[in-house]
């Protein structure tokens, strides 16, 4: 069975999107390759044919997961979040115990995850290690390198 995904709405029509421009422009494309390819002579030996035929397959594959999770999506309703822990799409304010440093994460889908912009995933081991925190309580997260401590400074939506 499929798990569950939880998207914004602005995520869940990115993905819609995508799936779209997929199966609209770059199916066709595929389509056309193939014909293409079939136009130049003998299959048993055409490679461009072959590779046609290969990539059209893997754009199969891609819809076909990019449906299956948009058939599993929900949308998360912000305001019906508890903002007294960490859940998905929380924006969580942390500090690092060693260095001092602090950092403001959105957790979100993992589709979603834009580290440059301050998303991290849920299934992300930072992600996971903020999951049902409070303000005050100390996450301590497994990473490659050892354990990390963090203050779990603000939570907000």
């Amino acid at each position: 069975m499929s798990k569950v995904s939880y998207y914004t709405a602005e995520g869940l029509k990115k993905l819609r999107e995508e799936l779209n421009q997929l199966k609209d422009v770059e199916r066709p494309k595929a389509s056309q390759a193939i014909a293409d390819a079939r136009d130049k002579g003998d299959l048993s030996e055409n490679a461009e044919y072959d590779a046609a035929k290969e990539a059209q397959g893997l754009l199969e594959m891609k819809i076909s997961k990019m449906e299956a999770t948009l058939a599993n999506a929900r949308v998360i309703d912000e305001s019906q979040l508890d903002t007294s822990k960490v859940l998905a799409l929380s924006i969580v304010k942390i500090k690092n115990q060693v260095n001092g440093m602090e950092m403001t994460y959105t957790l979100v889908a993992e589709s979603e995850a834009d580290l440059a912009a301050g998303k991290i995933s849920v299934n992300s081991p930072i992600g996971q290690g903020l999951l049902g925190k409070s303000v005050g309580d100390v996450a301590e997260i497994k990473v490659p390198n050892g354990i990390m401590k963090f203050d779990i400074l603000d939570i907000s939506r």
